[in-house]
């Protein structure tokens, strides 16, 4: 396999992969408590649960204790952590569900996702709650979907400046580009899927290649969870590690990779720049090797919306 058709493979399987969610409506606001059915759907790791949201207020319509509630007004929250809404969902799942990541060593591609390793965690069962927002811990979206939007394009447009010293690439995209990059990232793998792709793709080589300017720094958040205890009030929290990161090794001329950029981040969680000896970096529900290039990890798997959200699993 050369290795354009092992990124091509890459892509494929990143934007088709997807989580089984069972959501229950909480039954506190549920006219037969807990005996509704759950909403069961397999949805797209890339997308993000408020677009979930129209479809499953009709479904609990006939069991809503407040009929008048509006979708927009709904929250998820999984083990009554709150769950972020601007995050995607193939993140939250990372972060918070439990289940074991993949690993390089599994025999297939079927293999390596963590429904082949740990299959208790799936579904993901999630509550839906359209009352007593969490407004400490969640911003509250608006009912056109503004909010939603704007939290988007922020985000791409941060990662945009980070790449290139300057916005313009996607402050210049036309309002056609615009409006197809909002479509896939509503519905990444729905139907039309490849016509959905092929245009992200273009747009987003348009961003990465903004006026031909040499890529400055590589757009990558790295997420630590707080551990599920009865002694951490906390639960969920989440420490989000940001810095610039370069496409080479600062001082040389050695390309920048997952394990130098991890030590250099956090290097008592990371003193090996070679071997994950204390907690392991995950991306789309996998470990990612070590002597992995962060450029390359850029191209090929950022998330929709330009980053690289890396999770930790802790070792041992």
């Amino acid at each position: 396999m050369t290795a354009r058709q092992h990124d091509t493979t890459l892509q494929d399987a990143i934007w088709e992969g997807s989580i089984p969610l069972a959501i229950r409506l909480s039954p506190s606001e549920c006219r037969v408590y807990d005996q509704a059915d759950s909403y069961l759907i397999q949805y797209p790791r890339l997308s993000y649960l408020p677009f979930l949201l129209p479809r499953l207020r009709a479904f609990f319509a006939s069991f809503l204790i407040d009929p008048d509630v509006t979708s927009h007004e709904g929250w998820f929250s999984y083990e009554e952590l709150p769950l972020k809404w601007h995050y995607p969902i193939g993140l939250l799942y990372d972060l918070f569900s439990g289940a074991q990541p993949a690993h390089d060593g599994s025999s297939n591609r079927g293999d390596r996702s963590p429904s082949a390793q740990q299959p208790s965690t799936l579904p993901w069962r999630l509550t839906l709650h359209f009352g007593d927002w969490p407004a400490d811990q969640l911003v509250q979206p608006d009912a056109e979907g503004k909010v939603l939007h704007d939290a988007f394009i922020n985000s791409v447009k941060e990662a945009d400046f980070l790449r290139n010293g300057t916005a313009k690439g996607i402050m210049s995209l036309s309002k056609n580009d615009s409006t197809q990059l909002w479509t896939a990232v509503q519905e990444p793998n729905d139907k039309g899927y490849a016509e959905q792709r092929s245009s992200y793709d273009a747009i987003f080589q348009k961003l990465l290649y903004a006026q031909g300017a040499p890529l400055r720094h590589i757009p990558m958040k790295v997420y630590l969870p707080s551990s599920p205890s009865a002694s951490a009030p906390s639960l969920g929290h989440l420490r989000i590690v940001q810095a610039l990161v370069t496409p080479f090794v600062p001082g040389g001329k050695e390309a920048q990779t997952i394990g130098t950029a991890l030590h250099a981040l956090l290097p008592a969680l990371f003193p090996s720049r070679r071997t994950p000896i204390l907690a392991k970096p995950v991306l789309h529900g996998a470990v990612v090797p070590m002597s992995a290039h962060v450029e390359g990890l850029m191209r090929e798997a950022a998330y929709l919306d330009g980053w690289l959200h890396v999770g930790l699993v802790m070792m041992g």
